[in-house]
């Protein structure tokens, strides 16, 4: 059976929304923004979305753009770049302490400055992973609304402010670095990156693995680009519409949410971001002593943003996409499977509250 269309209401706003999304990333990108198709579309898109325009991507299309931006991702894999990969136990180690340090620090923040709940807390510290967050609050009874806008809130600053901070520093890619195709691409090897990935990532869906779309249709490029079995690559338009999906995505998720209540929650949303900000950037500091990884490549790969979204942000600075995608995919691991035990821990700890602004 296939799935039912979209009611014209649903067609006429997701058209909205990605009219928008392409202007924001047209508009980002001819400023000379950095990552501009992204972060253009993610802004845009959350300002109207908090005007109260009804901002919407369904989640059939949302999925398709997740596996077009996996096939990208994977595009820039090459021979050479798997070299890397003997660096990653180290670098995974520190991420991981990274995270749990995370974690405690601001979940402690929300509860001593903002008087947030044990159980809220806990939620809305945990980086990354927002669907999945979201339905553990829901089914725990935490308070959703303050969870969902202290969470999209860090993943907005995280995409508008490290393009921007590696530009100030000079850090970021001289090029946009997107894996477009070329003038001549063979219809044989494009059809073949595009089953092989699409397989790869249905069969991670169905591994129930966190993230199965992108990472399965990275890994399914990757593979093949890697391995040197193909060297097409989708179409510079694809690529772009792509990019400026996930960007709708994330500003639709601020539809319905009226800007009083974002008022209300703004300190406790910046507030948590810097404890965050400030305890990933010194491990990646630590990341930096102990090995030569590129600077732009330790920023984003311990960025405590949604995993789609920093991936995006490797795809359009021309950072390292095996060694981001990894840090990223092991984190949203990490939280996934302990986010239940700390929940009924922190709901033990105490009964649940609305949390105060």
């Amino acid at each position: 059976m296939f799935p039912p269309l979209p009611d014209k209401q649903t067609l006429l706003c997701t058209a909205e929304t990605l009219f928008y999304a392409v202007c924001g990333g047209i508009v980002f990108t001819l400023l000379g923004l950095p990552a501009g198709l992204v972060t253009g579309s993610l802004i845009v898109v959350a300002t109207a979305a908090l005007a109260g325009r009804p901002m919407i991507v369904p989640l059939p299309l949302a999925r398709f753009i997740y596996v077009l931006v996996g096939i990208c991702l994977g595009a820039v894999v090459t021979p050479e770049l798997l070299h890397g990969i003997a660096s990653f136990p180290l670098s995974i180690a520190i991420l991981t302490v990274s995270t749990i340090c995370m974690i405690v620090a601001t979940t402690t923040y929300l509860r001593t400055v903002h008087g947030w709940d044990a159980l809220s807390a806990v939620f809305g510290a945990s980086p990354g992973g927002l669907a999945q967050v979201m339905a553990l609050a829901a089914e725990y009874g935490a308070d959703l609304r303050a969870i969902a806008i202290v969470q999209v809130m860090r993943v907005v600053l995280l995409t508008i402010g490290i393009p921007t901070g590696l530009a100030l520093f000079g850090l970021s890619a001289k090029t946009v670095g997107l894996p477009f195709g070329a003038a001549h691409v063979s219809i044989t090897e494009l059809a073949l990156l595009i089953a092989v990935s699409t397989f790869a990532a249905l069969l991670m869906v169905w591994l129930r693995l966190p993230g199965g779309l992108i990472f399965g249709a990275l890994i399914g490029s990757a593979v093949l680009h890697g391995g040197g079995f193909v060297h097409a690559a989708l179409p510079s338009w694809m690529v772009a519409l792509a990019v400026v999906g996930v960007g709708a995505v994330t500003g639709s998720r601020f539809a319905k949410t009226r800007p009083r209540i974002l008022v209300q929650y703004i300190g406790a949303a910046l507030g948590s971001f810097a404890v965050a900000a400030t305890i990933a950037s010194t491990f990646a500091l630590v990341l930096l002593t102990l090995l030569p990884v590129r600077t732009a490549d330790a920023v984003v790969a311990f960025s405590p943003g949604a995993q789609d979204t920093m991936m995006v942000l490797a795809l359009s600075l021309h950072l390292d996409p095996v060694f981001v995608s990894s840090h990223h995919l092991w984190r949203f691991m990490l939280v996934t499977l302990s986010l239940p035990f700390q929940a009924r821990r922190a709901k033990n700890t105490a009964g649940v509250t609305p949390p105060e602004a």
